[in-house]
């Protein structure tokens, strides 16, 4: 029988360099919220999202593209920039047509560490696109990284728990000698009936909910509302 790839959970940017990225497909995991905001905006009709990991960068190229900008740093929209990390911010009567330039505090920058690296393919997945995510991987044979973002590089429960969520629907097509793998899927496996209760409980939650984003946070944790699969391809995220 074939040897199956390889699947890794990373549970923080600054582990990243500890495994073997390069020729692996990483999926960047950024719950709340880039990654449930990416799958939004496509799922919506954007042409196109750049992501960025410089406010300057993300100020020059929406200039220069005519496009929107977007992004955050702590939860908060950052000045200058036109819009925010809210999924809700980007429907189809908004989004439809147009390119996004986006810039966060953790998933953008994770995005960048994982192409720097090596990867050989890099995309992105949260709970509104796990579907998209798990049949990517399903069909790739190759070796996979569930990279979580985190919170400045301090482990969270939220990406963690969409890991969980990935290995225990792709575990048969893989081969996991991973603590931090089988951490996640245990995880996910405890909490997946109360979701939407459990994630109250997380630091993140506590941060984000002080802006008044309850539902933002509700709804990316709300599996499969947004199901395509965003692929990064010549420095912009596709819809696939």
């Amino acid at each position: 029988m074939q040897n199956k790839p390889h699947l890794y959970t990373v549970l923080s940017p600054k582990l990243l360099s500890l495994y073997p990225v390069e020729g692996a497909v990483v999926v960047i995991i950024d719950v709340f919220r880039a990654t449930s905001t990416i799958a939004t905006a496509l799922y919506n009709g954007a042409s196109k999202i750049i992501p960025v990991d410089d406010v300057e960068k993300c100020k020059a190229l929406g200039a220069q593209l005519n496009a929107i900008t977007a992004g955050e740093r702590d939860g908060k929209v950052i000045e200058g920039l036109q819009y925010g990390n809210s999924p809700a911010e980007y429907p189809r009567s908004f989004i439809e047509g147009k390119t996004l330039v986006l810039t966060t505090t953790n998933g953008t920058k994770l995005l960048h560490m994982a192409l720097h690296a090596g990867a050989a393919e890099v995309v992105t997945g949260s709970f509104p696109n796990l579907n998209a995510v798990v049949a990517f991987l399903q069909a790739q044979n190759k070796p996979v990284i569930l990279g979580c973002s985190g919170w400045k590089d301090r482990f969270n429960l939220e990406d963690t728990l969409f890991a969980g969520a990935v290995i225990q629907q792709v575990a048969e097509q893989f081969t996991i000698h991973c603590d931090a793998s089988k951490m996640a899927v245990e995880l996910y496996t405890a909490q997946q009936a109360t979701m939407q209760q459990y994630i109250r409980q997380t630091t993140h939650w506590h941060r984000l909910s002080k802006f008044g984003l309850d539902k933002d946070l509700e709804y990316c944790v709300t599996p499969n509302v947004a199901n395509v699969l965003p692929r990064y391809v010549n420095g912009e995220l596709i819809a696939s």
